[in-house]
């Protein structure tokens, strides 16, 4: 399993993924985690060529991929996820004459905004997905909305070669806790009311993630909706400066506006999702969305964009509120996420009944177990 992220490095949807993969692949197989970052016990770690200090990341990552698929030998087969190991991916394949499976977890082209992180270097990590994508034995796509995208994006490849394994969700994990404002609770130490509604927000300072939008719409809930926005880590400094002034300024018009700007671990995200009234996804890309699972399985209902693989999640109507997105009209957006949340936290029974929906869903439908035999069945594809 070749990955950027393993724990205790996880910082997004993808290294949640393979974490709980992992977990429950090893049930069923043996594997072998190799992974980027800090030493650890639990994988094979690989560190940059220090003769490339200080040039491109995209660069630095090559590097590692090069280490990665040399240390991939004796392997039956190598399953890598997100360009940062494409490369190692394919090279590991060639190299060993083994098969290569691709997880899918988003497309370069579809996020044009890397560019302002990566500079060049997203020239560079766009022709390694391409490459690794077309020369892939089997590509597994997290929902079928992103599926389509796969086979538009990159034509060239055989669609017969591309498999549906959505993202799941540990319902052991996430779960409603019974007193989420307890007096050691983040909630409590942020000063959240527990009697005023909560919208709430968990994710990464992207553009891919919609945090603008979402501060925008904000200005238009109802005047008693409580926002908390645990969102850090930006892809740049001016995308962080940009968010930061944005949140000053609804600070300013409006009561009941907590930023956490720190990770926080499972326990404390779990609090806040629980406390929420909504929870909102206002992402503008988004091939699956674990985070809304992790708010249904909260037993939370969620507003979110109908983008990508989210309404293959959440339910419209059912399990929460769909919203329509334009990119040529963004203020017709913001509104319909901020109508969106008004509309759940105006009824309270309504809200209720999305939750309850929700974790039931959650739990019926997003198993890891049944995604671990499905992926095993995609390596049987390749290796018969």
């Amino acid at each position: 399993m070749m990955t950027r992220e393993y724990p205790p490095e996880v910082y997004g949807g993808a290294g949640v993924h393979v974490t709980e993969l992992v977990r429950h692949l090893r049930a069923l197989i043996a594997v072998d985690v190799h992974c980027m970052g800090q030493p650890r016990d639990t994988a094979t770690v690989y560190a940059p060529d220090p003769g490339l200090d200080g040039a491109n990341a995209a660069i630095t990552t090559l590097s590692v991929d090069l280490r990665m698929a040399v240390g991939a030998g004796g392997a039956d087969l190598v399953h890598s996820h997100t360009w940062y190991t494409g490369l190692a991916g394919h090279l590991a394949a060639e190299l060993h004459g083994v098969p290569h499976v691709l997880t899918a977890h988003s497309l370069e082209p579809m996020r044009p905004w890397k560019a302002e992180q990566l500079g060049g270097g997203y020239r560079v990590s766009s022709w390694v997905e391409r490459n690794a994508v077309e020369y892939a034995d089997a590509v597994i796509a997290v929902s079928s909305g992103m599926a389509n995208d796969v086979c538009e994006t990159y034509p060239r490849l055989d669609p017969d070669r591309v498999h549906v394994v959505r993202n799941g969700i540990d319902t052991s994990q996430w779960f409603a806790v019974d007193d989420p404002f307890g007096p050691d609770s983040t909630l409590t130490a942020l000063g959240v009311d527990p009697d005023r509604p909560i919208a709430a927000f968990v994710g990464r300072i992207t553009r891919q993630k919609g945090v603008a939008h979402l501060v925008a719409a904000a200005h238009h809930f109802d005047p008693d909706v409580q926002l908390i926005l645990c969102a850090g880590a930006p892809d740049t400094p001016e995308i962080g400066a940009e968010v930061e002034s944005a949140v000053a300024s609804l600070s300013a018009s409006r009561h009941g506006v907590h930023w956490v700007r720190e990770m926080l671990p499972l326990p404390r995200i779990r609090e806040i999702l629980t406390a929420a009234t909504v929870f909102v996804c206002p992402s503008v890309y988004e091939p699956l969305g674990i985070v809304n699972l992790e708010a249904m399985a909260c037993g939370t209902a969620v507003v979110a964009s109908a983008v990508g693989g989210i309404p293959e999640v959440v339910r419209d109507a059912v399990t929460g509120v769909l919203v329509p997105y334009d990119p040529a009209d963004p203020v017709a957006f913001e509104r319909g996420l901020a109508d969106g949340v008004s509309a759940v936290v105006r009824d309270p029974a309504t809200a209720e009944s999305m939750g309850k929906a929700g974790r039931e869903r959650a739990a019926a439908e997003f198993s890891w177990d049944a995604i671990a035999e499905q992926t095993i069945g995609v390596y049987q594809s390749v290796t018969r």
